[in-house]
């Protein structure tokens, strides 16, 4: 999956939500690593259309590696990290 344009760019989505402050423009007395980061700033970072962002948060959202909170700004996305590492997990054991 990841070695595919869709996964890499999934895999980019992931890595920028580790330290979302670092990637993205904190809106006014908002903490994105605790609220979570919009579906529209994600597609202004790709330079992709938000349907197009959404369809990978979802994905990620559903595989269980993001977590989603409903705000006044809309959906926020923000990383699971113990869902992540027991992915991890299950990969370095194997499978």
């Amino acid at each position: 999956m990841m070695g595919t344009p869709s996964g890499r760019m999934r895999q980019t989505i992931l890595e920028w939500l580790k330290d979302p402050t670092a990637h993205f423009p904190a809106p006014r007395r908002r903490d994105l690593a605790e609220t979570g980061v919009t579906a529209r700033a994600v597609a202004a970072k790709l330079g992709v259309p938000r349907r197009t962002a959404v369809a990978h948060l979802d994905f990620l959202t559903r595989l269980g590696v993001l977590r989603t909170r409903r705000s006044c700004w809309g959906t926020c996305y923000r990383r699971d990290e113990i869902r992540i590492a027991e992915v991890a997990r299950v990969f370095e054991k194997g499978w």
